[in-house]
Order: C-alpha cells, then sequence, then structure tokens
C-alpha cells in the first residue's frame, strides 16, 4: 500500500480492525489537540485569542486536565474567565437582562475550540479516505474488513464532498451502508438477546455477545465508549430480576 504524509494516519487507524476506524482517527486528533492547546500553544496570542472567545466543552476540558499540566490549564481558565467576566459584568441596580449579552453567553455556551478544530481535521480527513479508496485497491480491501463504521461517522462519510468521490460515489455507498447496516442488525439482534434473557424461560440459556450489547449500542450510535468501571454485572441483575 502506497504511504505518503497524508496516507499514513489513515492506514494507522484502520489497520487495527477493532471497532469504528473514524472513532479512532477522531479520538487521536483530539487527544493530540489537547496536548497541543496545553502545552506549546498556551503562549501563542492568536490560539489564546480564540480559546478565551470560545471554551472547550466537558469532553475536552476532561482531555486538557488529563493531557497538560495544572498551571497550563490554570492559566487557560484564568483568561477564559476574565473574558467571560467581562461580557457578564453585574450590571446597575434596576437593569432588565440584557439581550446582546444573553446572545454572547448563548454561542460560548455551545462552542469549543478543540470541536471546531476537529470538526474541520475530519472532513480533511474523510476526503483523504475517499481519495485512497477510489484510487488503492488495497486500502478498498482494508475499508472492507472493518467492523463497522459509526452511525455519526456513517453520515459524515457520506456527507462531505460528495462530488470528490465522482462515479464511485454509489459504490461507496454500497459498501459503507454494509458496514454500519450490517452492524445494526448484529446490535439489534444481541439486544433482543439481552432483553430476553431476564424472561424467566430463558433461565440456563447462554448470554452469547449480548452481555455487553448495551455499551456496544451507545458507542455505535455516539461513538463514545462507557467506561469499564462504569458496568454493572449482568448476572447480578439478571438474578434480582428473576
Amino acid at each position: 500500500m502506497k504511504e505518503n504524509i497524508c496516507s499514513i494516519p489513515i492506514n494507522d487507524v484502520f489497520m487495527p480492525k477493532d471497532g469504528c476506524p473514524m472513532c479512532r482517527m477522531r479520538d487521536m486528533l483530539e487527544w493530540r489537540k489537547a496536548e497541543y492547546v496545553t502545552g506549546s500553544a498556551m503562549m501563542e496570542p492568536n490560539v489564546r485569542v480564540k480559546t478565551n472567545e470560545q471554551g472547550f466543552c466537558y469532553r475536552h476540558f476532561a482531555m486538557m486536565v488529563q493531557q497538560g499540566k495544572r498551571l497550563s490549564n490554570a492559566l487557560i481558565l484564568e483568561s477564559h474567565l476574565q473574558q467571560i467576566s467581562e461580557t457578564l459584568v453585574p450590571p446597575e441596580p434596576g437593569c432588565k437582562p440584557d439581550k446582546k449579552k444573553m446572545a454572547t453567553l448563548e454561542t460560548l455556551l455551545h462552542d469549543c475550540f478543540i470541536c471546531r478544530d476537529i470538526k474541520d481535521n475530519m472532513e480533511n480527513m474523510v476526503r483523504i479516505v475517499h481519495a485512497m479508496w477510489i484510487s488503492e485497491p488495497e486500502f478498498r480491501q482494508l475499508y472492507h474488513e472493518q467492523p463497522y463504521i459509526c452511525l455519526e461517522h456513517f453520515h459524515l462519510l457520506m456527507t462531505v464532498d460528495q462530488k470528490g468521490l465522482g462515479k464511485q460515489l454509489q459504490a461507496f455507498y454500497e459498501e459503507t451502508s454494509k458496514l454500519t447496516g450490517g452492524y445494526l442488525i448484529t446490535l439489534k439482534n444481541d439486544i433482543s438477546h439481552f432483553c430476553r434473557m431476564f424472561d424467566y424461560r430463558s433461565a440456563g440459556q447462554s448470554w452469547g455477545n449480548s452481555k455487553n450489547a448495551i455499551e456496544r449500542s451507545i458507542e455505535f450510535l455516539t461513538g463514545d465508549k462507557i467506561l469499564a468501571e462504569e458496568i454493572p454485572d449482568t448476572d447480578e441483575d439478571a438474578e434480582e430480576t428473576e
């Protein structure tokens, strides 16, 4: 398989064949960006202006705390909080809510510096995936061998730059639909089996692959994994239900 500076990260996330490759790609980009923001970019004025204005969502704040030093996070928060305080300065007695301030706050509450960056980068990565799928038979086979594409990234792969796929649009759509739709059927069956196992008539039967069907379904629907420590013991739940 031919490799260059653009294809190497694509190959890296598709090679493991474990879960959704596009989720791995997003995770890789997120961790790199969190490291960058709390590291070398922390003292770059143009970056700090944007982070002060946009802030971060909970997911990316958590990554920054895990990835960066506490002082780095504190300095970023200090200037970000200052930016907010300038917008929400306590009004004079008798003042009514300021619509412009509330609109600014509304934007801030739904904004994130890293989310914006990841969105742009993921769209660029999708274009590279399209190009590799069209021109490289080995990558097309690797794509075919993926366990599944999650719902969010199925939508991303099929809506970003459809024109770039040209005459291959239908073939790419059919292949990606099989990866997503086939796994969807598997999840439906596993979830149904999980539910049946709580019926007394299923006593003594095997759980099969259904024990983690809830967690796998949520990951498929949202692109995010539930931590192992948050997963209860299925057998104990079943015993309590019987």
